[in-house]
């Protein structure tokens, strides 16, 4: 392919010259477009909107969204099929999805930020009298266990008790506030396993580190989300999601329910720091560069953050390669790659932070039963997408 070539696939990929003029408070990275080399040439284009196509025909997907950083540069952003079919409105690259569990690398992040402000520790006790959150919720005295959790607890899973399950809280009385499911979960819901011992994935233990984070802030969760994380790397247009099809965020899609499962009928608000936010995948893998750093984008955790980070909890089972570690999925103690997916009825989200620092973010607006098969087959499409172009795989 020629230069003008490449040149001209590149303004069409990402929309035009006009999306390259930067947005307040956007960094420079997302200024200049990649190396030439570095652009998918159009067969390699056409085979990589070929597997995007195919994924949405397998799992009847109304839209899907791709978006590919290497080396601090968009290098690919590409969405497909309708946001709206009712309204035949097009996905674009602003179009915004809910991201379901991608949300818990956001938290863990924002954690460390208050941890590298020394306002916050990982071993500080949550409840109790000498807790971060005291007395607020419930009535002490605690049932056994409570008040010996920690912040690390909750990052890594091992808080001793309330599982992603069927008895999970955060699915049960949508109507209630979060306070009141708070206070209910620590009467009624007694841990199974002194903390730090035992490793459950917990939805509830991550509700619990948005309060932390509004209790040390004094600030909502949200607020100091897009203050200390999300600004810094360039990200305006994320917020948390609203519950029903009215309460829809502009450029949001609309989303898809199968097997009986609806989307609008989940308090996704209440959700926040465990699944709440919604976002586009150029906004997942602008927070995955800044993670990190890559080539002319500085980190904004320090590196210490960073290895404590992607440790694996000793107590995560060793069933795969892959370990849990504080907010994300790693391979090699933090090493090789980082990742998290999501999955809520309506929505399959992954992003991905590869050991060369390739970052991405892929998300679609439906969800299929059993639900791992469409969240392996869509970290599967990205994969096969990068290997598409032999420049990214050198």
């Amino acid at each position: 392919m020629s230069r003008m070539d490449r040149r001209t696939a590149l303004k069409q990929m990402i929309g035009g010259a006009a999306a390259l003029v930067l947005a307040p408070g956007i960094p420079a990275w997302t200024a200049f477009p990649p190396p030439e080399e570095e652009v998918p040439a159009a067969a390699e284009r056409q085979a990589m909107a070929a597997l995007g196509r195919s994924f949405m025909e397998k799992f009847f997907a109304p839209a899907l969204s791709v978006a590919i950083v290497r080396d601090g540069r968009f290098v690919f952003e590409r969405p497909f099929g309708m946001a709206d079919r009712q309204e035949q409105q097009q996905c674009t690259v602003d179009s915004l999805f809910r991201i379901a569990s991608v949300t818990k690398p956001i938290t863990s992040v924002a954690v460390f930020t208050l941890v590298e402000k020394r306002r916050l520790n990982l071993s500080d006790k949550v409840f109790g009298s000498n807790g971060i959150l005291d007395n607020i919720y419930g009535k002490p005295p605690y049932k056994q266990y409570v008040t010996d959790i920690t912040v690390d607890d909750l990052l890594t899973h091992t808080s001793g008790g309330w599982p992603n399950d069927s008895t999970d809280p955060m699915f049960r009385f949508n109507s209630w506030k979060v306070a009141k499911l708070i206070s209910w979960t620590l009467q009624n819901l007694p841990l199974t396993y002194p903390p730090g011992q035992h490793w459950a994935y917990s939805n509830f233990g991550y509700c619990l580190l948005g309060r932390v984070i509004e209790k040390v802030t004094g600030q909502s969760y949200a607020d100091y989300v897009q203050q200390a994380v999300l600004a810094p790397c360039g990200i305006s247009d994320m917020r948390i999601a609203g519950n029903t099809l009215k309460q829809r965020a502009p450029n949001e899609v609309v989303y898809q329910g199968q097997f009986g499962e609806n989307p609008y009928k989940m308090n996704v608000t209440r959700m926040d720091s465990h699944g709440g936010w919604i976002a586009t995948p150029s906004d997942m893998a602008r927070f995955l560069t800044h993670v990190g750093g890559a080539p002319g984008v500085p980190s904004i955790l320090q590196p210490d953050s960073i290895r404590i980070m992607t440790t694996p909890s000793p107590a995560y089972p060793q069933t795969s390669a892959g370990r849990y570690a504080r907010g994300w999925m790693v391979l090699d103690q933090g090493k090789g790659n980082w990742w998290h997916n999501g999955s809520l009825p309506g929505s399959t989200s992954i992003m991905v932070r590869t050991s060369s620092g390739m970052c991405w973010g892929a998300v679609t607006d439906t969800r299929t039963q059993p639900s791992g098969l469409i969240d392996t087959a869509l970290d599967k499409m990205v994969w096969d997408m990068v290997g598409q172009v032999p420049a990214w795989n050198s």
